[in-house]
């Protein structure tokens, strides 16, 4: 499918220097990447970008700069709901796996087996439900392992002040 719309970041500030860049989870793995490859997680809204980066913590979050990004992004497989799932066979217990604990003890996660039959299939990113601790249904994100400043795969962050730091001296 194709999916336009804006979406949420909320940043680490040591890293807003690089909002499109993916490196972190490129450095740490995540959910739907392993380690070495880049991906860019984005929420679909501005409560679960920081529901994401809060990851539980009630009421107390770590500063972050919160960006907001136009997508305009081609071949994204949207496993929202049963049926999506069902056409890109995927299992909901797939994707929300207790990913870190199997990654840390050496295990494969399925959500990055899924991901990487996905990315095979030429996908360029899904739409997965948030499983951030006390996620709603209405929580959403978009991972993409797919995206440049042109279409097909579009995503631009919108700063058009030019308030984002150029590099990561700014923050020393």
């Amino acid at each position: 499918m194709r999916f336009a719309r804006t979406c949420y970041r909320a940043h680490d500030p040591r890293w807003s220097f690089k909002p499109l860049s993916g490196d972190g989870a490129a450095v740490h793995g995540g959910r739907f990447n392993r380690r070495g490859l880049p991906a860019l997680y984005l929420a679909l809204s501005i409560e679960t970008a920081v529901r994401e980066a809060n990851q539980g913590f009630a009421f107390k979050i770590d500063p972050c700069v919160l960006c907001s990004y136009e997508v305009d992004c081609a071949d994204v497989a949207d496993l929202r709901t049963d049926a999506g799932r069902t056409v890109h066979k995927v299992e909901i217990t797939d994707l929300d796996c207790a990913w870190f604990a199997l990654a840390a003890s050496g295990q494969e996660p399925p959500s990055w087996r899924r991901a990487d039959r996905l990315m095979a299939e030429g996908m360029a990113g899904i739409i997965v439900p948030s499983f951030a601790p006390g996620a709603t249904e209405a929580d959403q994100n978009l991972v993409l392992w797919t995206w440049n400043d042109s279409l097909p795969h579009r995503v631009r962050v919108f700063d058009p002040g030019g308030r984002l730091p150029k590099n990561q001296l700014s923050w020393d």
